[in-house]
């Protein structure tokens, strides 16, 4: 029992409210499609979407306390670990089975819904059980891809993988609200960043922060955030969503604060946290106004 509380450490508990905000934004377009869901479906989604996000979590504490990164790291709410696995290094062996249990029931979630609705949901699946294992030692090394990784995994892949389970089709309507979470969970993952560049830096991470400089990195955070309202503006002009969604617009008004300024605090951290804040409010927020919009 002890050693179960320890681990919700590696979990990141907080974090995992980010899941059910994706997977309703794909129940909100099956349900727009086909009228109805299966709630027992929609439990099992949600499962395999929380798992998946403990396991790359827990993969994330395990890597990063293996190569010594955490011990470098300054640890902010929003970024920098838990810190459990520096605090108690004998449940090194623990966290990997959580990684491994976590990621057995992602993908036993995932091959019951290809069985019970089709191969086609296949490619998704076995794409997004790489991105667990392999985001913290491989991704991450490319600025290119620890940008796109995030959004990809919570974006089109749980959203549209979602609507797949629930209807068996693939539709626009879901990749164009999957587009919601993609920006917005990159944008997450980017400032989040910003924090951990020179420790980042000292064991071979290659990111933007670390590339470029947080000031530019900003401008990507900024124009990724125009991107995710640009998407459910441009969808609706096009029918493809419904004009509900334009509820996701709401939280426009605190991203337009967080734009303001991320670039003036980009190198002050301890000014940077709010943001980092206000960042998370965006990514949880915006897709469950949309998956509202959506239902309506």
């Amino acid at each position: 029992m002890n050693t179960f509380k320890s681990l919700l450490g590696p979990m990141r508990l907080p974090f995992l409210l980010l899941p059910p905000a994706c997977v309703a934004v794909g129940v909100g377009t099956a349900w727009m499609q086909t009228g109805t869901v299966k709630w027992l479906h929609v439990l099992l989604v949600l499962v395999g979407a929380v798992t998946s996000h403990i396991c790359v979590n827990a993969f994330n504490e395990y890597f990063d306390f293996k190569s010594g990164l955490d011990a470098k790291t300054t640890r902010t709410p929003f970024s920098g670990g838990s810190g459990t696995l520096q605090a108690q290094p004998e449940l090194e062996k623990a966290a990997l089975w959580l990684c491994l249990v976590s990621l057995a029931v992602t993908a036993a979630i995932g091959f019951y819904f290809v069985f019970l609705q089709g191969w086609q949901l296949l490619p998704i699946g076995i794409l997004g059980l790489l991105l667990l294992v392999t985001y913290t030692n491989w991704w991450i090394k490319s600025p290119l891809l620890s940008l796109l990784a995030p959004g990809l995994g919570f974006g089109i892949l749980m959203v549209m993988g979602t609507h797949f389970a629930l209807s068996g089709t693939f539709t626009w309507a879901s990749f164009a609200a999957s587009l919601v979470p993609t920006f917005l969970v990159s944008d997450l993952l980017l400032l989040n960043q910003f924090p951990d560049v020179e420790a980042d830096k000292s064991i071979g991470r290659r990111h933007y922060p670390i590339t470029i400089g947080r000031v530019k990195s900003s401008y990507i955070y900024i124009a990724f955030l125009v991107l995710a309202y640009v998407s459910v503006i441009v969808a609706v002009v096009l029918k493809v969503l419904p004009p509900f969604s334009l509820l996701a617009l709401l939280t426009g008004i605190l991203a337009v604060r967080v734009i303001l300024n991320v670039s003036k605090v980009a190198d002050d951290i301890p000014n940077l946290i709010p943001l980092m804040g206000m960042n998370v409010i965006l990514n949880l927020a915006t897709p469950a106004l949309l998956a509202i919009g959506l239902f309506i």
